[in-house]
């Protein structure tokens, strides 16, 4: 780790083409786009659904019943077959995204994931509501492996961080509805009490299903297929109200351009192992990986698998309590992450990332000594203070994907998605089969494993992980090339455009431009 933090100041050479005569909200075009963008952000909110259900489910009698009371290995494989789905879709994921198109993905998951919820919600038996959840996990790959992409490919430059941050923070929005079906339907004393809930889960897929279509396509997935006019007009109707001469259309347009021929020529035979092919792949690879078990394997999967067993274990047993904190956990995390997502582009990421892992190390240390005081003493007050401390470890939840197709280059973004989600479904999966068996057998000891991996997890963060903000994202994916790549592609775009540096700051790091030779 020798050398330092990885830091990297912003160059915004796109700033001063930014129309700022009027704010963003009465800009018709941008908010027909952020409406698309949030049909994008509700993929997520499938899968919070999804986890936050399971959870409500284990705290319902009906369902308890109804499936022989499952525990231990029987039950972690309800929870992890949505995730062992998952892994089967992921070879194939990165190749409809990046050869059919990001809707074409998004619409094939969002079918499948209605025709699994509709299997789940009639399941007779334990096999058919595993196979059930096996094909959601499967459907979910496609929609999940492309909605963030095409959100950060066709945001408006200077809400794209924002933008991106919303779709893992929206995770929480779906997980709310969840845990709030549970309790409604919790009194009703037939199988409708969890299959309800089952319902329900599918009809973000049927909005998608119809609407998806209308929604613009991603410009460089289009500039990549050779369709450039398309790629133009979008960009104008959305950015710039239909100027297709704009000085930021241009600009953009050209950045794509030069950013797609760059990768060409770093890899002109992109594949599995592009991946690992240059020394910025590999850098981008080792924080990909890494920040896709921190985001499961920061004690995270105990509260959102398995929150009920946790309860239990610190003397709250009512079920009618049990989803009632459940449903106001979810609201106040939710709550806790839109904060975070909207201080992407001022606090910067690697702040946020620094200040997430050093409060989770707090707090699950302040978690493990209610829940020991509990456990050897009896202490009531100890244990309801465990779940006080749950609600402040979730603050880099907007910035695992975000962060994550932001650093890729537009050749390998499908890929190295697909990456961080199948490291994710392989933390998922052992985190859901470990903590039951764990918790079981060593009760509040097992938070100190959590306590010295989060310590891990700070380090790692600190001396890693590289500033973005203040960066189109053609800029901030061949940051990792080294600062001169990031510096040459918005360069060979502002030539090209015909814009040209008109200051730089005493540091020489930020550089802004102004149009010549066109009216702005």
């Amino acid at each position: 780790m020798a050398g330092g933090p990885a830091v990297s100041s912003g160059s915004q050479h796109y700033v001063n083409l930014i129309d700022t005569s009027k704010p963003w909200w009465k800009n018709r075009r941008l908010l027909a786009l952020n409406a698309w963008i949030v049909l994008l952000l509700i993929t997520s909110s499938t899968n919070g659904y999804d986890g936050s259900m399971m959870n409500g489910l284990q705290s319902l009698p009906t369902w308890e019943s109804y499936f022989n009371y499952p525990t231990g290995g029987r039950l972690g494989l309800f929870n992890a077959i949505q995730n062992i789905g998952s892994l089967c879709a992921y070879p194939f994921a990165p190749y409809v995204a990046d050869g059919l198109g990001r809707r074409t993905s998004i619409f094939l998951g969002a079918c499948i994931m209605i025709v699994a919820t509709s299997v789940q919600s009639a399941a007779q038996s334990f096999g058919m509501f595993i196979g059930a959840r096996f094909l959601i996990g499967f459907g979910l790959t496609f929609a999940a492996s492309a909605a963030p992409l095409l959100i950060t490919e066709i945001a408006y430059p200077s809400q794209r961080g924002q933008a991106t941050a919303m779709y893992n923070t929206l995770w929480y929005l779906g997980s709310i509805v969840a845990a709030w079906t549970t309790f409604g339907t919790f009194r009703l004393p037939t199988s409708w009490a969890w299959r309800i809930p089952s319902v329900l889960q599918g009809l973000p897929s049927v909005i998608q299903v119809f609407l998806i279509w209308f929604a613009p396509e991603s410009p460089r997935w289009l500039m990549s297929k050779g369709r450039e006019q398309q790629a133009l007009k979008t960009l104008a109707y959305y950015h710039a109200n239909g100027n297709e001469q704009d000085p930021l259309v241009e600009f953009e347009f050209e950045e794509i351009k030069a950013a797609l021929r760059f990768d060409r020529e770093v890899s002109s035979n992109v594949n599995w192992a592009s991946l690992l092919k240059t020394p910025g792949n590999r850098r981008r690879l080792r924080i990909i990986i890494a920040i896709a078990f921190f985001s499961q394997w920061s004690g995270n999967g105990l509260v959102s698998f398995y929150l009920n067993k946790v309860m239990n274990a610190i003397g709250i047993t009512d079920p009618t309590t049990q989803l009632l904190i459940n449903g106001i956990l979810n609201i106040y995390n939710f709550f806790i992450a839109i904060g975070a997502g909207l201080l992407v582009d001022k606090v910067g990421r690697r702040k946020l990332f620094i200040t997430s892992t050093l409060g989770m190390v707090l707090f699950w240390t302040c978690q493990t000594i209610c829940f020991s005081l509990f456990s050897q003493h009896g202490w009531a007050s100890a244990g309801h203070a465990v779940i006080a401390f749950i609600c402040a470890s979730i603050a880099f939840t907007p910035l695992i994907v975000a962060y994550t197709v932001e650093i890729l280059p537009y050749a390998i973004r499908a890929k190295g998605f697909v990456v961080f989600n199948f490291t994710v479904s392989l933390s998922l999966i052992f985190n859901q089969y470990v903590n039951p068996i764990a918790l079981q057998n060593l009760g509040w000891r097992y938070y100190i494993v959590y306590i010295c991996w989060l310590t891990f997890e700070a380090i790692f963060v600190y001396y890693f992980v590289v500033e973005t903000k203040g960066r189109t994202l053609e800029e901030t994916a061949a940051l990792f090339d080294g600062e001169d790549a990031a510096q040459q592609v918005a360069h060979d775009a502002a030539i090209a455009a015909e814009v040209v540096p008109e200051k730089a700051s005493s540091g020489g790091s930020v550089e802004e431009v102004t149009v010549i030779g066109k009216s702005a």
